[in-house]
């Protein structure tokens, strides 16, 4: 799956991933109402608005972008009826050939690490059949339980020949509060995250496609130093950057997450796509047309990181 991601950004000329994490303050009005009018002020109904939601902008942009982020716990606080949301857009995506990269940040231990990795990348046992849970293409892990929380995901990426991103350098503002951390190992005093990135490159020389791995990491844009650091740490891994636009991130900033060739990493934005409309400089298009701002703002990002990335060369 790897090897389709790159292709895909190669042929967009858009390394970028969108993220679908939508809240009710996000969802038109207009769309809220038709769902509340046939389902009512229920879960049902709000799943339901988020499906339409989220339908809207994938039939906007899918043509400009290589892949789709979205965010599980969205839709999980809409208990079952958000999860069958989670699963119908999961599938919408793969229908629109886009890759689905699931942000679950899921990590545990032995059997039930297993059953994450199964449930999401994999295949699960039923009677004499083998079957699909949300089959999506990659998944965010969280690596601070270990290698055995880490291996099951590698052991189905493995088998089904999809992709973990490990969290490495996150993009929030307390990220520091633990992966800045100054351990003592055989090399030098270093921060975590860089002991975690040379996991991750260690990982990831088991599980290759044809250029790059498929175990990748996580790194906020929002911490273009440490970027340019873990580059260097991880040429094989390719780096999903979370923390552009609503959380300050500009391309200026991610020219070092990219290697010599221009790939190796692929840039989210997630409110600052789906609620473009809400944002002043797309105003103009109004709520009704809410998925017409969406657009432009996938536009407008891809022309800045190319000119960011044009301005490295």
């Amino acid at each position: 799956m790897i090897n389709k991601l790159i292709d895909k950004i190669k042929k967009t000329g858009a390394p970028i991933v969108v993220g679908l994490d939508p809240t009710m303050k996000f969802v038109p009005e207009h769309i809220q109402k038709k769902a509340f009018a046939e389902y009512g002020e229920t879960t049902k109904g709000a799943a339901e608005a988020v499906w339409q939601y989220n339908k809207t902008i994938v039939d906007h942009i899918y043509d400009l972008i290589p892949a789709v982020k979205p965010q599980i716990a969205m839709y999980e606080q809409f208990g079952i009826e958000g999860m069958i949301a989670f699963q119908k857009t999961v599938e919408y995506c793969k229908q629109k050939d886009l890759v689905v990269i699931a942000d679950v940040k899921r990590g545990d231990i032995g059997s039930t690490s297993e059953a994450y990795a199964v449930g999401h990348l994999g295949q699960v046992k039923v009677g004499n059949t083998m079957c699909r849970g949300f089959d999506e293409d990659f998944v965010t892990v969280n690596p601070y339980l270990g290698s055995d929380g880490v291996k099951p995901f590698i052991k189905v990426c493995q088998e089904e020949k999809k992709g973990i991103f490990v969290l490495v350098k996150t993009s929030n503002p307390s990220s520091g509060e633990m992966q800045d951390r100054i351990i003592r190992d055989d090399k030098a005093d270093r921060p975590l995250y860089e002991i975690v990135g040379e996991q991750v490159a260690a990982w990831g020389a088991e599980c290759m496609g044809d250029s790059y791995s498929y175990v990748g990491a996580v790194v906020g844009a929002t911490y273009p130093e440490q970027g340019k650091i873990l580059r260097e740490i991880m040429p094989k891994a390719f780096i999903l950057v979370p923390g552009y636009g609503a959380q300050g991130g500009k391309g200026a900033d991610l020219v070092h997450f990219f290697n010599e060739d221009g790939l190796g990493a692929i840039i989210n934005s997630s409110r600052g796509i789906i609620a473009a409309y809400q944002q002043e400089q797309y105003a103009k298009y109004g709520e009704e047309n809410f998925a017409d701002a969406s657009r432009a703002a996938v536009l407008a990002m891809k022309e800045d990181i190319a000119q960011a990335l044009s301005s490295r060369n």
